[in-house]
Order: structure tokens, then C-alpha cells, then sequence
């Protein structure tokens, strides 16, 4: 048994130490994906397509949930740093009204502004419409499943090992820097996918594609500042990502407003990165 109880694990900011794998973990939670996902588009854009959407289908959800298997083989191999998961997984720690408040409610009303911002450009009320489709597809798995299930598993990997192994070296904006740069990347495969979320995107235009870049550099900003106020809460992660998620989705809204959404983001990590100065830049303010 661990010598340490859940609190004294929670509350001591050297068990950061212990995440110390960072290359291991990043280097197959990209790997295996990629080869899944690649993989997965070549199938897709095959005439026969149809034949293999079992294949297709399974090769998504196998990328998907590499990187959760991955930390689960570093957590298995560390008593400490599993009791650290216990902790931060069977706690209420951080789930205060105002956090919970912000992460129910920011991503729906930022679409929201966005859209409203949009009609002064001359975009049509038509995006208040609750669609009640995505604007993508995928193969065997409904899209609806896929948006709540993605942000599950990710999360369940991002903000329990992959964010604090970076935070081990770095202060909050660094490992903010370095997650999203790999973030993009993680999802670049999914651009090949036809049908996907970011495959349309691409076909679109490359100003939707550039946009997507600097949606994760904000979101990721505003994901780990809800994740440093919440004292390391995964489920805070996993409640961001899903409601953001469902809330880009809901609507018709139009590539134009999710630029502006964009915008609204950047303005309000800006804000943080001033505001909570010392919790983004200076190293150990995490724990």
C-alpha cells in the first residue's frame, strides 16, 4: 500500500514529480492514432467505402482510445501516482458554484454571442435554429455519441496524465503552449477521414482549417485555467470539453461564427493570462 492517504497525496504538490514519463506517454497517444486514423481515411475515400464502415468505425475508436490506454498503463505501473487518479477522481474538490457556473455556461452562451455577433455581417438568424444534426458524419457510431464520448476519453487521458507530466517541467502557459501544438497535430489525421468534422473544415475553406488551430490554442488556455482553479479536478476537464462540444454542434451555425467564437475565446484567455498572471507563469502554482 501507498504510504500516503488520498488528501496528503492530493494536496502535496511534489507528487507532480512522479508524472514523469512525458515522452512515453506522447509518443504513443500520437502514434497509435495516427496510424488508426490514416488508416481509417484511405478506407474512407476507397469506392467501396460502405463495405468497410465496421473497419473504418473501429479504427476511430481505436485511436480514440489510445491515449486514455496509455495513461492507464503509466498509472498501473505507479501505486502513488493511482491513488493521485483515486483522488482526483473521487473528489468534489474545486467544484465550487462559480466554477461550475462558468463551465456549464461560457461555451453555450459564446456561440451564442458569436452567432449574434455574425448577424452584423449579414448572416442569417437561421443559425439560431437547434439543428438537431451535426455537421459531420462517422462511420458506425452516432456523431451526437462520438462528441460526448470523445470528450470523455480525452480528457480522461489529457487531465490525468498527459497535462501534469508537462506541468512536472513547465509553468501553466508553457504547458499550455506545448499540449496545444500537440493537440493540433493529434487531430490532424481526422482531416482525412471524409465526412469528419475537421475533413469538412478543410473543404470549406483553409480560413476554417486556420481557425480550428487557433480555437484549440484558446480552448486549451481556458480548459487548464478551469482545471488549475478547480485544485486538478479531471471531471471539470471532461465537463468543459463535453459541453463545448454539444454546444457547437446544437445549432446551424454558420463556419463565419465559430471564426468570432474564436475571437471571444482569445479575448477571454487574454484576460486570464493577465488577470491570473502568477497561476500561468509561475512554476509549482499547480497543485
Amino acid at each position: 500500500m501507498p504510504p500516503f492517504s488520498h488528501m496528503e497525496i492530493l494536496m502535496n504538490p511534489s507528487i507532480l514529480a512522479r508524472y514523469n514519463r512525458p515522452v512515453f506517454f506522447y509518443f504513443w497517444s500520437i502514434t497509435i492514432p495516427w496510424f488508426c486514423w490514416f488508416l481509417a481515411g484511405y478506407i474512407s475515400r476507397l469506392p467501396q467505402a460502405a463495405d468497410y464502415a465496421w473497419l473504418q468505425g473501429t479504427l476511430g475508436i481505436a485511436g480514440l482510445l489510445a491515449p486514455i490506454a496509455v495513461a492507464a498503463w503509466l498509472f498501473a505501473a505507479d501505486p502513488v501516482l493511482l491513488v493521485d487518479l483515486k483522488a482526483r477522481l473521487f473528489t468534489r474538490r474545486g467544484l465550487n458554484w462559480r466554477v461550475l457556473s462558468f463551465t456549464l455556461l461560457f461555451p453555450p452562451l459564446s456561440i451564442i454571442a458569436a452567432m449574434a455577433i455574425s448577424l452584423a455581417f449579414g448572416h442569417s438568424t437561421d443559425q439560431f435554429v437547434i439543428s438537431g444534426s451535426p455537421s459531420f458524419t462517422s462511420a458506425l457510431f452516432s456523431p451526437w455519441f462520438l462528441l460526448v464520448f470523445a470528450a470523455l476519453v480525452e480528457e480522461l487521458a489529457w487531465h490525468t496524465y498527459g497535462t501534469d507530466t508537462l506541468l512536472r517541467r513547465f509553468n501553466l502557459f508553457n504547458t499550455s503552449i506545448i499540449f496545444a501544438f500537440f493537440w493540433v497535430a493529434w487531430h490532424l489525421p481526422l482531416a482525412s477521414i471524409k465526412g469528419y468534422y475537421q475533413a469538412n473544415l478543410v473543404a470549406e475553406g483553409w480560413q476554417y482549417g486556420v481557425n480550428f488551430i487557433v480555437s484549440v490554442f484558446m480552448f486549451v488556455f481556458i480548459m487548464n485555467w478551469l482545471y488549475a482553479k478547480a485544485g486538478r479536478n479531471v471531471w471539470i476537464a471532461v465537463l468543459f470539453h463535453t459541453v463545448a462540444n454539444l454546444s457547437n454542434e446544437i445549432f446551424a451555425t454558420h463556419p463565419d461564427s465559430k471564426i468570432i467564437q474564436s475571437g471571444l475565446f482569445l479575448l477571454l484567455a487574454a484576460y486570464f493570462l493577465i488577470h491570473d498572471r502568477k497561476l500561468f507563469f509561475q512554476r509549482g502554482s499547480v497543485a
